[in-house]
């Protein structure tokens, strides 16, 4: 079978017994980094004076999964299979969700064990008491594609959360400030580590206090939601606008991500 075992993020006492379990009875270990790996088990053997048998470690992460897939068969899956991000939960902006999927369409018996993930533990040390959040990973380093995620951020009337490095925390910070400098915000930083770190103030602040830092270690960042008045406009609304079809046109495409023109006609056949 395949089980998915989260890591410790920090701490090494954070890895459960049952992980250890699992560990100990594997054949082969999918890896992100398979280095990592090889020296978190190390770690583990001389911490709690166990035995790792497995000597069968190979590398699956973002920009090999799709052809390690490929090489996979059900019978590959005879023996004790597991997989293990570099740290945290697999799946959770970290490879492992393609693997389940195999498992899935294989009929393959599959199991995720429960353990440490920094999105859950920053969330719960936010005190933020909203029941809901979203969690938007790493926001791209530049560009579109940055603008916009960072912007259904801020509009979010749900509690947001990503991850940042330290190289571009103070990027996001004054990206943050400049939309809304009075927004509460919340930073963790090394969590679980001797370095762990918390901030909680409006984004003014923080940018302003971390302009001066040397900033280092990696972060969560969790976003208070805006305080959401009126009404979503769904398709219907904007196809009922009284407004030139092709500004209607582009309205619809940027909502749903068709082709501009394949919407124009379309409007233009209703009409």
């Amino acid at each position: 079978m395949l089980t998915l075992v989260p890591t410790p993020i920090g701490n090494l006492e954070d890895i459960s017994k049952r992980s250890l379990n699992v560990l100990m009875e594997a054949e082969l270990i999918f890896c992100e980094d398979t280095r990592v790996t090889k020296k978190l088990l190390n770690l583990l053997s001389e911490r709690e004076n166990l035995t790792f048998k497995c000597s069968e470690f190979k590398s699956f992460h973002s920009h090999n999964e799709n052809q390690i897939l490929k090489t996979l068969t059900p019978e590959t899956f005879e023996k004790n299979i597991v997989y293990v991000s570099d740290a945290g939960m697999p799946c959770v902006s970290d490879p492992g969700a393609s693997l389940v999927q195999y498992a899935i369409d294989n009929n393959i018996e599959y199991d995720v064990l429960p353990g440490a993930n920094a999105v859950l533990t920053a969330f719960a040390m936010s005190g933020f008491t909203h029941t809901e959040f979203t969690f938007f990973g790493f926001l791209a380093h530049k560009g579109k594609e940055r603008k916009e995620k960072l912007t259904s951020v801020m509009q979010s009337s749900i509690l947001s959360i990503l991850y940042e490095s330290p190289h571009r925390l103070l990027k996001t910070l004054e990206e943050i400030k400049n939309i809304d400098e009075e927004r509460t915000i919340f930073l963790a930083k090394e969590l679980t580590k001797l370095h762990q770190k918390t901030f909680k103030d409006c984004a003014k602040n923080l940018f302003e206090k971390f302009k001066e830092e040397n900033i280092k270690g990696e972060w969560v960042i969790v976003i208070e939601p805006t305080e959401f008045e009126g009404q979503t406009l769904d398709l219907d609304d904007i196809k009922s606008l009284d407004i030139a079809p092709k500004a209607k046109a582009k309205l619809l495409a940027k909502m749903t991500g068709k082709n501009v023109k394949e919407i124009y006609n379309e409007l233009m056949q209703e009409d």
